[in-house]
């Protein structure tokens, strides 16, 4: 039988804040309990876990994101600024520690061995070219030409946490589902979902776009 890896872990809930491994997530400390815990941690292993707290259901999720901080400024009012990129996930098992900050049993969380590498490379581009038309249309709509940036991911679950981690708009609340997954095929197929719906709904308006201007403007249609 596996044993579970666990340790004790400092929480920072954060409001609607999900935190996805290998993105960096900078924060402002300036509540006590909070530079407390900054303290703490940086005479350890500069590690605390980062987990996203509903205001509307007033609970914080089970499952989170271990924050390693890479820089920190202190102010002379001791309020400080710091850089941190995401690590592992984790589950929360049980809250250790209420004061002065929150301390939880984590136990860490990885994504099952996919079971057609080929599938998940096909779905990987598939996913890759959706979020490329995304872009696309999104700046064509905007009139600023926008592009990809030249360092996304190759490898598929780096690249699934990439998108998790830059969702915005409407889709932002999936964001929460999509960490928890431990399937790397089932997160990209969800975002794959998310995707194209926002690039047929993305096509629909671009295409009202060009009629309205087109209508606007008759080209070389004048009286003579």
């Amino acid at each position: 039988m596996t044993q579970l890896a666990v340790r004790e872990l400092p929480l920072f809930p954060l409001p609607d804040v999900v935190l996805f491994p290998q993105e960096v997530l900078p924060l402002h400390i300036f509540e006590p309990r909070y530079r407390m815990m900054l303290r703490t941690v940086l005479e350890t292993d500069r590690r605390f876990g980062v987990v996203r707290w509903d205001p509307q259901e007033g609970r914080m999720a089970d499952v989170g994101c271990c924050a390693e901080i890479l820089q920190c400024q202190t102010q002379a009012d001791e309020r400080s600024n710091i850089v941190t990129l995401g690590q592992q996930r984790f589950r929360v098992l049980e809250v250790v520690r209420e004061a002065p900050f929150k301390v939880g049993l984590v136990s860490w969380i990885e994504d099952e061995h996919p079971q057609s590498h080929d599938r998940l490379s096909e779905l990987s581009s598939e996913v890759e070219q959706a979020l490329k038309d995304v872009v696309e249309l999104t700046g064509k709509l905007m009139g600023k030409p926008t592009s990809l940036p030249t360092d996304l991911p190759d490898l598929p679950r780096e690249l699934s946490f990439w998108i998790g981690s830059h969702l915005g708009g409407p889709v932002a609340d999936q964001q929460q589902t999509l960490l928890e997954i431990t399937d790397t095929e089932e997160r990209l197929r969800q975002e794959f979902e998310l995707l194209d719906e926002t690039r047929r709904q993305l096509a629909a308006r671009t295409v009202l776009q060009d009629t309205f201007r087109d209508l606007k403007d008759p080209g070389d249609d004048t009286d003579r």
